[in-house]
């Protein structure tokens, strides 16, 4: 079949048959775009929504009747070079070469129809516009609320951040909430997660953000005062040596750079907290140890030769460890993107929840963690890297020294 006609065929199959969970279109010609995300709802019959995310923090919103919306997209090909079709029938790509060829990939069979809601209301938490003293205070908006345009890409991860507390509230337990924030550095999500939790939950918390650097700590603690957070302290302190007064509930950890994320999992894992939500950053300290005398040999090569590609893969291997050694520890884990990756490229979550795993299943993902250390020639956690009750000494020492 015709690459064009697979995909209208493709998009029809999806619409009309309401198996559409997502459509992304990206990789826009005009600058002024960062993509737009399509959805399904019924409106008297099903209806395309179609919103275009634009780099001023606008976002609009276009409705096309099932009839019309298959080719509406076809014709936005070329104002957009990529396309993705998630369904319940599977997957489909489709993207412009560099020589303006269609290039289709994935199939998209018969699949069992989404539930359609008869409004799609987007939750949103935070409104430019909207008077919070805490983004005022951290230098976010101005004081009538608008936000400014140096920080809108921050406005927007603080607010998807919040999207994925509230997802994972549920597992949160009832009375007082505990929370850590480690590595908190500026705290903006220290902030927001305090607010969220507290004036949109309508909860007690006691949360601590803790820190290395005694001005960040001095600066963060000034405006927690200032804004009237009373339940919010931070302490400057070493995370590896830091021992909460309780277990926590709950660990947020943004960007701590390079081991500091495994500091952090390691002590979160071993409080044995009920959820830890952590962005990875910098991961060097696999980056430095991968060669090819591994069990892989000569075939890593030509990986290993181009700069670029060893650090993907560098960032790949450390993050996937990481999950591994939370499953080692009882958590079930997942992986997904923060905000869209054209506004960071420090993107990945990982969202990790306490829950009575079976040793078999604990075993399993040890396996795991040990295979991809030796496959790869690694010990980036030294000993026995995936017992997430002992801290990581080893790696720890190198910073210390």
């Amino acid at each position: 079949m015709d690459p064009q006609e697979k995909l209208l065929a493709s998009l029809n199959t999806a619409i009309s048959g309401a198996t559409l969970k997502k459509l992304v279109l990206s990789r826009p010609s005009d600058k002024s775009i960062i993509r737009t995300e399509g959805r399904i709802y019924n409106k008297e019959g099903i209806v395309l929504q179609l919103e275009t995310h634009k780099t001023d923090g606008k976002v609009l919103h276009k409705n096309l009747p099932a009839s019309e919306a298959a080719e509406y997209v076809m014709s936005l090909l070329g104002d957009y070079r990529q396309i993705n079709l998630l369904t319940t029938g599977g997957d489909l790509e489709a993207r412009l070469s560099s020589k303006g060829k269609l290039l289709v990939s994935g199939k998209v069979g018969s699949g069992e129809a989404v539930e359609l809601s008869h409004d799609r209301v987007k939750k949103v938490f935070l409104r430019d516009g909207e008077v919070y003293p805490f983004l005022i205070a951290l230098g976010v908006s101005d004081e009538k609320g608008r936000v400014f345009d140096k920080k809108r890409a921050k406005f927007r991860q603080i607010d998807r951040f919040l999207h994925y507390i509230d997802d994972i509230y549920p597992k949160l337990p009832r009375g007082e909430l505990y929370v850590l924030d480690l590595c908190c550095g500026k705290s903006y999500l220290t902030f927001a997660a305090y607010w969220f939790l507290t004036e949109v939950k309508g909860r007690t918390v006691k949360m601590v953000g803790a820190d290395l650097k005694q001005d960040v700590i001095s600066y963060c603690s000034s405006v927690a005062e200032k804004i009237g957070f009373d339940g919010l302290s931070f302490v400057c302190c070493d995370i590896y040596k830091f021992e909460p007064e309780r277990r926590p509930d709950l660990v947020l950890s943004l960007h701590a750079c390079d081991i500091a994320t495994d500091i952090v999992l390691t002590n979160a894992a071993r409080l044995g907290a009920e959820v830890i939500l952590s962005t990875p950053c910098c991961q060097h300290e696999i980056n430095s140890q991968l060669n090819t005398r591994s069990e892989l040999g000569s075939a890593l090569a030509p990986v290993l030769e181009h700069s670029l590609i060893r650090q993907k893969l560098a960032v790949a291997l450390t993050d996937a460890l990481r999950c591994k050694r939370l499953e080692a520890s009882g958590y079930s884990v997942d992986v997904t993107e923060l905000i869209d990756p054209e506004n960071t490229p420090k993107n990945l979550l990982i969202r990790a929840v306490r829950t009575q795993m079976s040793e078999r299943r604990r075993e399993a993902a040890r396996k795991d963690f040990d295979s991809l250390c030796s496959a790869f020639g690694i010990s980036l956690f030294g000993g026995n890297g995936s017992d997430m009750t002992e801290p990581t000494r080893i790696i720890y020492n190198k910073e210390e020294n």
